[in-house]
């Protein structure tokens, strides 16, 4: 099983005087905190300079700190929302985020195969804030249905290692090239898998290929738990891919960008810290709080299964 949309770099193109940003579709869940869903894609995808066109498929119930419901739309209501603009504006890359149905998975799969030039860039967030059964439903219709037509999967380590790889028996964890071997499997030529442990409290982010490494950044772990790391993550790359980037050119440059987010990451309520996607909208900080705030820089990031029940 293979995928007919492999990203290569777009040769530049000029400009028409009317020509605005690239327009990006993005399936995902409303989320109240601001710190996820569709409030993540929104702001990082402008923030990186295309147009975000966001479907509601749903809406977490949850603060800063903890899921503790969702409520998923209809799948029909999802697909006149989706089909409606498509007719309207011409996308250049499809992202989805968390879906909350199978039936609605399988919605957004059937307009993807409608599309099948548009890349499709898909996130695996963290489920554990779900019960066991609506979670393994959902990580089936993913598999089954989404895979095939995903062009970059996006997913923590431990996130994509117990749900691809739930029989690894080896002494080692699985390398980024291990799990996007079984991405591949279903038809994913391409995985970025984030927070990938190493030695002396250092994490890495790699985008493979079942043979090959195509990008890779290396970080110190630090402390600090955010919520929305994955979908700001997952977004700037589908904004940068629409933008006509070069996919490892495209994922250096979200990673970067995250790290950025991260570094002014603050905490709104009294949970999780928020990725700031806004970082540059921010006024210049004088010369003495600069000197006051530097040994509080993050220096590096992780992206750690951020929703669980307490």
């Amino acid at each position: 099983m293979t995928n007919s949309t492999p990203i290569q770099t777009k040769p530049p193109e000029p400009e028409a005087e009317d020509a605005g940003p690239a327009c990006v579709m993005v399936f995902n869940a409303n989320d109240p905190s601001g710190a996820g869903g569709l409030a993540a894609d929104v702001t990082a995808i402008a923030s990186v300079g295309a147009h975000p066109l966001p479907i509601v498929c749903g809406a977490y119930v949850r603060d800063t700190g903890e899921v503790f419901d969702h409520f998923a739309f209809d799948e029909d209501a999802v697909a006149e929302q989706a089909r409606t603009i498509l007719e309207d504006v011409p996308v250049q890359v499809i992202k989805v985020g968390f879906a909350g149905s199978p039936e609605t998975l399988s919605t957004i799969a059937e307009i993807a195969a409608d599309y099948p030039d548009v890349p499709l860039i898909a996130y695996m967030p963290a489920l554990s804030w779900w019960d066991e059964g609506p979670t393994d439903l959902y990580e089936d219709a993913f598999r089954e249905l989404l895979l095939p037509q995903t062009t970059v999967l996006v997913g923590n380590h431990s996130t994509l290692w117990r749900w691809l790889l739930p029989e690894w028996n080896n002494e080692r964890s699985p390398s980024a090239r291990d799990i996007a071997k079984a991405a591949s499997e279903m038809g994913v030529p391409y995985t970025l898998v984030t927070g990938v442990p190493l030695p002396d409290q250092f994490v890495e982010n790699v985008l493979a290929t079942p043979q090959t490494v195509l990008a890779s950044e290396k970080f110190e772990r630090f402390d600090a738990v955010f919520s929305g790391a994955g979908d700001t993550l997952s977004a700037a790359l589908a904004a940068l891919v629409a933008g006509g980037a070069d996919l490892s050119a495209a994922a250096t440059e979200a990673l970067a960008y995250l790290d950025r987010c991260l570094d002014g990451g603050f905490r709104p309520g009294m949970g999780h810290v928020v990725p700031d996607r806004l970082f540059w909208a921010q006024p210049e900080a004088e010369e003495g709080d600069e000197e006051a705030s530097a040994g509080d820089a993050l220096e590096g990031f992780d992206l750690p299964a951020p929703d669980t029940k307490h």
